[in-house]
């Protein structure tokens, strides 16, 4: 059977989807704002999901629900709300203690624990991602959650003191900024917008954020557990197209951070429309084209499994994907045959099926980029090398490998974000070396091989070029621990559970003369906690 039958086989009928899989669709008109769940009159968006049902011989789209199209007027009643919360830092989110933040969040991540099933059958139906990636996506954000917290409190109680330089005694804390803006991508609806408003909202700020087009239903049933969690105002809800809703908050001026997790080319036209660009603080995850440099001594089974992996995992679907993979000439016949069988052996079908790696995309439109990208390379000699590469039926692609890759093609340039993957071959280590040089991302890359002194080498020059040097490992996001950032168009900003919570503060300061007046007044102050700020209290 061809693989084109085969994948038309992966598509099921209605009645043949396992009970506990089905979903009915999910009409969401509610949003929260101020600390109230409103109905929103106006149009909605339908949600077709990127898994098709058969239907005879055809294959036809399933509605899975809607959700509201805001307008200008409800965008900027969400950031009146915000600025009320916020209250110039007045408000009782940015002046409650830490450990009552802290306290708030765990109520909310206790209640979102409860949503579990429902919010990974909405990922695996919204975006088409696999029920186990679906699992580890909520149960990792969750871990996030609570890991954030483990950090505020180090970063506390490491704050908790007071140190004396020069003659002053200072207490050094961090505060929040006012309100911020997130803004999540599709490839990880939950967990890569947490990522941002989970550590936003635990330093004090006040949010407003918008889903993603793709993965907007999944917070539904989060919405509750936000409104009694958290007081009202301190969590914004917006929803509908970005031009419509984002537009006029960021040409307000009145954004004070700006978190977007998508393009580099959005993220600069989001930052030109806000007035006051240097009162703007932006924390942006970016576009990579992250290349792997396979060596001629590198361990094959090692380097072909985890750059399988890098590049398809989730279809491809990630920033920190595998996009372009320079191999020795001396080892690349072999390398690539070993690819290819690799892929082959890689399941396909619904994200529901056991042990599945490839699903359909929640967008056709991306389909019809990857031709283009491939007719683009056959016109410059390239070609697909993997038989029934590109093939597609419906919303599901074929992994494509395309070789050679070549200046001219836009491979060699453009992030594809998907299932589509240009190899090329190297004689000399600087011209794949030249290519990260001269590239306009500056994400992470991957070196496979097994001489220590060629591997500290290339390290000791990649570092300067991009922020993670993976050694004989797929390019990656985590541990959560790890500083994730970029150069270049890749990234603005440092995420990782500490660095986020640096990221969304600023380090300020109550300072005094050492005099006998003075500490004794500040004395005073701490034994009967009369400031919020200047304490000593140690959170256990």
């Amino acid at each position: 059977m061809k693989t084109s039958e085969k994948i038309r086989n992966i598509y099921a009928a209605e009645k043949d989807i396992p009970a506990e899989y089905r979903l009915e669709p999910l009409i969401q008109k509610e949003y929260l704002i101020g600390g109230k769940l409103k109905n929103f009159r106006g149009a909605l968006r339908k949600v077709h999901s990127g898994i098709l049902m058969k239907k005879g011989s055809a294959l036809e789209k399933k509605f899975i629900g809607e959700y509201p199209l805001m307008t200008a007027k409800e965008a900027l009643e969400a950031l009146a709300a915000a600025e009320k919360a916020y209250d110039n830092g007045k408000g009782e989110w940015p002046a409650m203690g830490v450990e009552e933040r802290i306290r708030c969040l765990e109520k909310f991540t206790g209640i979102m624990r409860t949503k579990r099933d429902e919010i990974v059958k909405l990922l695996m139906w919204e975006i088409g991602k696999s029920l186990e990636d679906s699992q580890k996506e909520f149960d990792r954000t969750v871990e996030y959650i609570a890991d954030t917290a483990a950090a505020l409190k180090d970063l506390d109680r490491t704050s908790s003191r007071f140190t004396e330089t020069g003659g002053i005694i200072a207490q050094i804390k961090r505060a929040p900024l006012g309100v911020v803006l997130c803004m999540g991508p599709y490839n990880y609806p939950l967990n890569e917008t947490f990522t941002t408003l989970i550590p936003a909202l635990l330093m004090g700020n006040c949010v407003i954020f918008k889903p993603a087009k793709f993965g907007a239903l999944l917070h539904r049933p989060l919405l509750e557990a936000f409104r009694d969690s958290f007081p009202p105002g301190a969590v914004n809800t917006i929803y509908g197209e970005g031009r419509e809703i984002i537009t006029p908050l960021m040409e307000s001026g009145r954004i004070n951070v700006l978190a977007f997790i998508g393009s580099s080319a959005v993220a600069d036209t989001l930052k030109r429309l806000h007035p006051k660009p240097h009162r703007l603080r932006c924390v942006l995850g970016l576009d990579a084209k992250n290349p792997g440099i396979i060596l001629d001594d590198a361990d094959l089974k090692t380097a072909v499994k985890e750059c399988v992996t890098g590049v398809f995992s989730y279809n491809g679907q990630r920033c920190t994907a595998l996009k372009i993979l320079f191999v020795h000439k001396n080892f690349q016949n072999t390398f690539i045959e070993a690819f290819v069988r690799e892929i082959e052996a890689l399941k396909y079908g619904m994200p529901w099926e056991k042990d599945v790696k490839l699903t359909p995309l929640p967008d056709r439109s991306r389909i019809d980029y990857f031709n283009q990208l491939i007719e683009d390379a056959k016109k410059y000699g390239g070609r697909v090398i993997n038989e029934e590469g590109g093939v597609s039926e419906g919303n599901f692609f074929y992994p494509a490998v395309v070789y050679p890759v070549k200046k001219e093609m836009r491979l060699w340039r453009e992030e594809q974000f998907g299932p589509v993957m240009p190899f090329t071959y190297f004689e000399d280590i600087e011209e794949p070396l030249d290519y990260v040089v001269n590239s306009n991302f500056g994400q992470q890359v991957s070196i496979f091989g097994r001489d220590p002194e060629r591997i500290s080498r290339l390290t000791d020059i990649l570092v300067n070029q991009v922020c993670r040097v993976n050694i004989n490992s797929q390019c990656q996001r985590g541990p959560d621990i790890l500083p994730f950032t970029g150069r270049k168009d890749s990234a603005e900003g440092t995420l990782s559970v500490t660095d986020a919570l640096r990221a969304f503060s600023i380090r300020t300061l109550a300072a005094f003369k050492n005099s006998d007046a003075n500490k004794e007044l500040v004395r005073d102050i701490l034994q009967n906690r009369r400031s919020k700020f200047l304490s000593t209290d140690f959170i256990l």
